[in-house]
C-alpha cells in the first residue's frame, strides 16, 4: 500500500533544485551581477506595509534583486541598519521559496508578518501574536521536517523578539497558530477543535517558515496580525488604516532589530535544545 504522497519522501535527501541555482539562472537571464541583500529581511504577506513605506519615501526598490516572482525594497530601520522588505508572498510554498532565496542571498534574520483569523474565544481583534509554534495543516513543512503535529519556533529568538516588543499599544500575545493551505475550508467543527487545543489564530505561512528555519538552521520569527473572525463580524479586516500600518511597521522595526542581534550572537538552531 502506497503512503500518502506528502509523506512519501525523506526530508533529509539533498534537493536537486536549490535557491542558489535559481538565483544564478535569474541573474544570468536578467544580466545582473551577484549582490547581497540586507542581513535583516521582512516578508510582508499582505503587501500593505511595503506600499506604506514606498508612499512615504522610506523604501526604494533594489534593482539587483534577481527573483523572478518578487520585488525587494530596502528600508532603513530606526537604529540605522538596513532591512530588505518583500510584499505579497502569500501562502506556505511561496513564502518559503522567497525565504530560501533571501537566505541564499545574505539574509541572516527573517521576520514574517501576516494577517490572521481569530480562533481563540473571548479575545477581540485586533491584536498581534508572536508565534511560538504552528499547527502543520499545510504541505510545505513536510518537505523540511519529518511528520509531526507542530513546527516549533526557536525559543531564544522568540524571547528576544518578545522583549523588544514589550509595551506595544495593541495587545501582543504569544502562543500557537494554525497554518492552513485552504482558508475557505475552515469549518465550524475544525475551528472548534483548534480552539479546544488552545490555538489563537489561523494563517497560511508560519508552520512552513518555522519548519524551514529548523531544518536549515535559520533565524526566523513569525508575527500574526489578528484582524478578523473569518468574515463573521461587521468590522472584520479592520487594521486601523494608516495608523495601524505605522504601528505594525514600528513593531516590525523593533522585531527585526532584535532578531538580527540574536542571529549575530547565536549558533545555528536545530531544534534539539531549548534555551
Amino acid at each position: 500500500m502506497q503512503r500518502t504522497p506528502i509523506l512519501d519522501h525523506d526530508p533529509a535527501d539533498p534537493p536537486v533544485f536549490t535557491p542558489e541555482r535559481l538565483l544564478e539562472g535569474a541573474r544570468r537571464q536578467k544580466g545582473l551581477a551577484a549582490a547581497r541583500v540586507p542581513a535583516a529581511c521582512l516578508l510582508d504577506m499582505d503587501g500593505e506595509l511595503v506600499e506604506r513605506l514606498v508612499a512615504t519615501g522610506r523604501a526604494a526598490p533594489d534593482p539587483s534583486w534577481p527573483c523572478f516572482h518578487t520585488r525587494l525594497h530596502r528600508w532603513t530601520l530606526a537604529g540605522g541598519a538596513e532591512a530588505g522588505v518583500i510584499g505579497g508572498a502569500i501562502g506556505a510554498p511561496f513564502a518559503v521559496l522567497v525565504a530560501e532565496e533571501l537566505f541564499a542571498s545574505g539574509c541572516e534574520a527573517l521576520l514574517s508578518i501576516s494577517s490572521a483569523g481569530l480562533v481563540a474565544a473571548e479575545i477581540a481583534p485586533p491584536f498581534f501574536v508572536l508565534i511560538e509554534r504552528a499547527l502543520r495543516d499545510e504541505g510545505t513543512s513536510y518537505h523540511y521536517l519529518a511528520a509531526a503535529r507542530h513546527a516549533e519556533a526557536d525559543p531564544a529568538l522568540t524571547d528576544a523578539v518578545a522583549r523588544a516588543l514589550a509595551g506595544a499599544a495593541t495587545p501582543l500575545l504569544r502562543g500557537t497558530s494554525w497554518t492552513t493551505d485552504a482558508p475557505f475550508r475552515e469549518s465550524d467543527a475544525l475551528v472548534a477543535a483548534r480552539r479546544a487545543e488552545g490555538i489563537l489564530c489561523v494563517e497560511m505561512e508560519s508552520a512552513a517558515l518555522l519548519a524551514m528555519a529548523r531544518a536549515r538552521g535559520r533565524a526566523v520569527a513569525c508575527l500574526a496580525h489578528v484582524t478578523n473572525a473569518m468574515a463573521t463580524r461587521s468590522d472584520d479586516f479592520e487594521k486601523g488604516g494608516q495608523d495601524g500600518q505605522e504601528e505594525a511597521l514600528q513593531l516590525c522595526d523593533r522585531a527585526l532589530t532584535a532578531a538580527l542581534a540574536h542571529a549575530a550572537g547565536r549558533g545555528p538552531w536545530d531544534g534539539s535544545r531549548r534555551r
